[in-house]
């Protein structure tokens, strides 16, 4: 009875203490649209800081690729090898439909790695904000639907009906059902990895804080992310390859 009674007030600190856990989300500008009070906050911010990284890491690897060098220097051959790894990945995975969906399938894991690990600078992940996630897998259902249409023709509406007629109410709701666990996945793991290092960082005594978040980022942000982006970018090539298979 002493043990559990020592948790329970143990429990009950950590909760009243909650109020002053920061999880990194704050509004800044606060403003009306069509009746609804709209706001400027940290994962906005968050994501254009990513896409402008994004932008400026593809700019200067097309400037450094397009120097006239006599021997390819560091960054060339770098870049190189990033870009080789991701088509072999891609045509893989994909085979002869590599080519259409090759340039969507490194663009959307780039974005995606580089929210994760965002939380490393300081910042908030956008991929731990549902709206991003959401986002993303609503233009990868729109992807996928349209390699089903295309491959298909009006038959991806008989495809709904099988293999009885009965059928279709299901298979409509695991054709949204299967889109939807793929941001609910993705949007679980980095809020896990956020809540987890904002519990470390405001609930624990300062001694605890030295050093062994560095650990905490290196597997919640740095591991977990490629991970995530590694399974969300092989999903999306295999949904989108198997509506071309039906």
């Amino acid at each position: 009875m002493g043990g559990i009674s020592a948790g329970t007030s143990a429990g009950a600190m950590l909760l009243s203490s909650g109020a002053d856990v920061d999880f990194f989300i704050h509004s800044y500008y606060e403003f009306e649209l069509f009746g609804q009070t709209l706001s400027i906050n940290t994962t906005m911010i968050s994501t254009v800081i990513v896409c402008l990284i994004l932008l400026g890491l593809i700019l200067f690897a097309r400037h450094e690729i397009m120097k006239d060098y006599d021997e390819p220097n560091a960054v060339q051959n770098a870049v190189e090898m990033l870009v080789e790894t991701m088509d072999a990945m891609v045509e893989s995975s994909m085979g002869a439909h590599a080519p259409k969906y090759r340039n969507y399938v490194i663009t959307l894991m780039a974005f995606i790695f580089l929210s994760n690990i965002s939380g490393v600078f300081g910042l908030r992940a956008p991929t731990a904000d549902f709206g991003t996630t959401f986002a993303l897998a609503l233009i990868t259902f729109v992807m996928i639907e349209y390699a089903w249409i295309k491959s298909n023709g009006i038959r991806f509406v008989k495809d709904l009906f099988e293999p009885f007629p009965i059928f279709f109410p299901v298979n409509v709701i695991s054709e949204f059902a299967t889109r939807v666990s793929m941001c609910l996945r993705l949007f679980g793991n980095v809020l896990a990895g956020t809540i987890m290092i904002s519990l470390w960082y405001t609930l624990l005594p300062w001694f605890m804080k030295l050093g062994i978040p560095s650990f905490l980022h290196v597997y919640f942000d740095l591991f977990s992310g490629a991970i995530q982006t590694y399974v969300f970018g092989m999903l999306t090539m295999t949904f989108i390859t198997d509506k071309y298979a039906d």
